[in-house]
């Protein structure tokens, strides 16, 4: 049998004993240091029952998201805009199947751009990676039909035959229902002759329901801050996360409370015009 030695030719066996003589030999109070010190290491690379949420990537719905447009309709005419609208998201880790350790807990209690929870603040005890995941994947297809259903609603009371219209909603890799505002207007734009946005990035968040309504959302703050991240002058909040707004806008953005479809549409017309200046805010 092979013997293991260290590069002096001691056996793994005296080189261990070497140790625990000289961890034997050292002062009590430094021992006692240097053991916490290891307790405390083990401690942060642990496991945390918190969530930690950051600003995530942004998403053109007036783009592709991989090599498919995020927005593809068939059977009428489609128009392009030389400009953006942004869905935001949020970035989460603790969630399941995205585990978080304390460190990275210890770390964002620091970070301005990070918000720390309770894990049962953000999904169900004992719920596991598939049934997350499921969920998710369920809000963003209900989103997205909503968003299908409202925009063909909205332009066929302004007199467009929208009757052949196919609509297909696809992103990649992100889900929940906090899109459906920013997906339906994308929709919208994509079958108007308009250049809603006048070539401009406008980013937004918020639910739509089946009456046109615009929904509240969880991580407006972080929402906000990817959006000036990724370069938008302009964000589209819904009405009712405006307790959520004030006082957290970044520099730069300018934050426009929408609460129906209807009113959300306007205003960006009116952005896209330069004629944005009365529009209501937070």
């Amino acid at each position: 049998m092979a013997t293991l030695h260290t590069k002096r030719g001691m056996s793994a066996t005296g080189a261990f004993k070497g140790f625990l003589n000289r961890y034997k030999a050292t002062p009590m109070g430094a021992r006692v240091g240097a053991l916490a010190l290891v307790i405390g290491l083990i401690m942060l690379l642990l496991p945390s029952p918190y969530v930690v949420e950051s600003p995530g990537p942004t998403q053109d719905v007036l783009g592709k998201s991989g090599d498919a447009a995020v927005i593809k309709i068939s059977g009428v005419t489609t128009y392009k805009d030389s400009g953006s609208l942004l869905m935001t998201t949020v970035n989460a880790v603790g969630v399941p199947g995205y585990p978080v350790t304390n460190a990275q807990v210890l770390w964002a209690w620091f970070d301005s751009h990070s918000i720390v929870m309770p894990r049962e603040a953000i999904f169900p005890e004992g719920q596991t990676v598939d049934q997350y995941v499921n969920e998710n994947k369920t809000q963003m297809t209900s989103s997205q039909d909503a968003a299908t259903s409202q925009a063909l609603k909205f332009l066929e009371a302004k007199g467009v035959d929208v009757s052949s219209a196919k609509v297909t909603i696809h992103v990649d890799d992100i889900g929940g229902p906090s899109a459906g505002l920013m997906y339906t207007l994308g929709t919208i734009d994509k079958l108007t002759e308009q250049n809603e946005t006048g070539g401009k990035k406008i980013a937004g968040t918020g639910t739509m329901d089946d009456e046109g309504k615009v929904g509240a959302i969880g991580g407006i703050r972080l929402k906000m801050l990817g959006a000036k991240r990724d370069g938008a002058q302009w964000f589209l909040a819904p009405a009712s996360n405006c307790s959520d707004v004030v006082g957290h806008v970044p520099s730069g953005l300018r934050v426009v409370k929408v609460s129906t479809l209807d009113g959300a549409y306007q205003a960006l017309v009116a952005i896209g015009q330069g004629k944005a200046s009365s529009l209501p805010t937070c």
